[in-house]
């Protein structure tokens, strides 16, 4: 009989005569049946047929295979770690559970505090601000660049304040915050930058790869992500190098393998954050099976990225006749856009309406589109916690402007190129009927 593999800290770790292994309940060849029939979809007599097949595999290789030793933070996950940062050019890449998870360890480590301020983009989805908020930490909304969406450098300087403690700049739907002011002046300031990359797995600017520019970086690997880790997933890095050692602790309650208690494997013991010790509270430990996912997908990246530049080229190309849309920039040599969305903006003056009228006619001809995202401003939780939605949406100018007059986005991925064509032919049809007054 295979001796059953086990390897976890907490248990057993070499030959023993009575194992105590990692893994409580293995799964079997009927549950693996079980994923290849969701991962591998289908219906018919062919379909059915091939499955039959694969169960018949399946039996077979089930009396014979040998179940694995550890199911999290194995192995696996170290290995996908190293290819992560080989893609990246860094050499903190920590898998966690989301980037919401990653958010946290950068928060916890510049030690916000009650009354702390925070500029984020007054464009976002909710997890950048979730932390700040839950610990009543203030936000400061920085206003928009008017191209690209993401958070103007200019407008968050005129809001550093001496209660500033960080920088959260968004690369919104892939395409690069404009970083070196940013970075300038967070050393100006002496506060902490942390890069809200969910979007931006694989985006260049000048050169460098997002995710060795920033102190922080965390990217998403959520489903719909062009890269992901069999739905959720999240990867942070850091240039603090003073924390590089602390990372893998942050994600796991802040164990220490370094110093023991009495009789006992380890201890716990505080995180050094920039201001002084922080408490681990979060475990973001990250399964095998997820780092095969992502293994799997970064090994084809590149294929993903040019199909996705593909399309937005191809959109371009077919809106340029029409100078009432303002197409996605594609970036250049050096700044390279993930193109996670295609931002698509209109001139409201030229287009004869603004982009609600546009979002509606798309709609109508079967196009989803979807404006990613809201102003956080206007959520009512934060109505709830005494923000002066209209006060902030005086100092958010171009955010109100793009938002309800502007812009939306396109899917970039998943289409044949049918759809891909008549998704161009929709916009503008749609485009023109305004301009008719249709």
């Amino acid at each position: 009989m295979t001796k059953k593999k086990s390897s976890d800290f907490r248990y057993n770790t070499g030959e023993t005569k009575v194992p105590w292994a990692a893994v409580g309940e293995n799964y079997n060849a009927k549950d693996l049946k079980q994923v290849v029939r969701f991962l591998m979809q289908g219906e018919g007599d062919a379909y059915q047929a091939a499955m039959s097949a694969v169960d018949q595999s399946i039996d077979a290789l089930g009396k014979i295979a040998t179940p694995p030793g550890k199911l999290s933070l194995g192995s696996h996950v170290e290995a996908c770690e190293r290819e992560v940062n080989a893609y990246l050019g860094t050499d903190s890449a920590l898998f966690v559970t989301n980037a919401t998870a990653g958010f946290e360890i950068a928060y916890k480590y510049a030690n916000l505090q009650v009354g702390d301020e925070v500029i984020v983009p007054a464009i976002t989805f909710v997890a950048t601000m979730a932390y700040p908020v839950s610990i009543g930490a203030k936000l400061v909304f920085a206003d928009l660049d008017p191209l690209t969406l993401n958070m103007d450098p200019k407008d968050v300087e005129k809001k550093i304040t001496s209660k500033t403690k960080m920088i959260v700049p968004v690369h919104l739907g892939g395409y690069p915050v404009d970083m070196d002011p940013i970075m300038e002046l967070a050393k100006k300031h002496d506060l902490v930058v942390l890069e809200d990359a969910a979007h931006a797995f694989g985006t260049s600017y000048k050169g460098r790869k997002i995710g060795t520019i920033a102190d922080f970086t965390a990217f998403s690997l959520h489903e719909v992500k062009n890269c992901t880790s069999f739905g959720e997933g999240g990867i942070l890095t850091t240039n603090v190098d003073a924390f590089k050692g602390e990372m893998s602790r942050a994600r796991f309650l802040g164990l220490d393998f370094s110093g023991k208690i009495k009789d006992w494997l380890y201890d716990i013991t505080a995180i050094q954050g920039k201001y002084g010790p922080f408490v681990a509270s979060n475990n973001a430990s990250t399964t095998e099976l997820q780092a095969i996912g992502l293994s799997c997908q970064l090994k084809r990246y590149d294929k993903i990225l040019a199909e996705r530049r593909g399309a937005a080229e191809y959109l371009n190309r077919r809106f340029a006749g029409n100078d009432a849309i303002l197409s996605q920039p594609l970036g250049d040599k050096e700044t390279l856009p993930s193109f996670h969305l295609y931002l698509l903006q209109i001139d409201p003056a030229k287009a004869g309406g603004d982009v609600q009228i546009l979002k509606k006619k798309l709609e109508e001809k079967g196009v989803t589109n979807i404006p990613h995202f809201g102003p956080l401003y206007r959520f009512d939780v934060l109505r709830q916690l005494g923000y002066n939605e209209d006060e902030i949406a005086k100092s958010c100018p171009v955010c109100e402007e793009v938002f309800y007059k502007r812009f939306t986005h396109l899917p970039v991925y998943g289409l044949t190129e049918e759809q891909l064509v008549y998704m161009a032919d929709a916009v503008l049809e749609s485009v023109k009927e305004m301009q008719a007054g249709k």
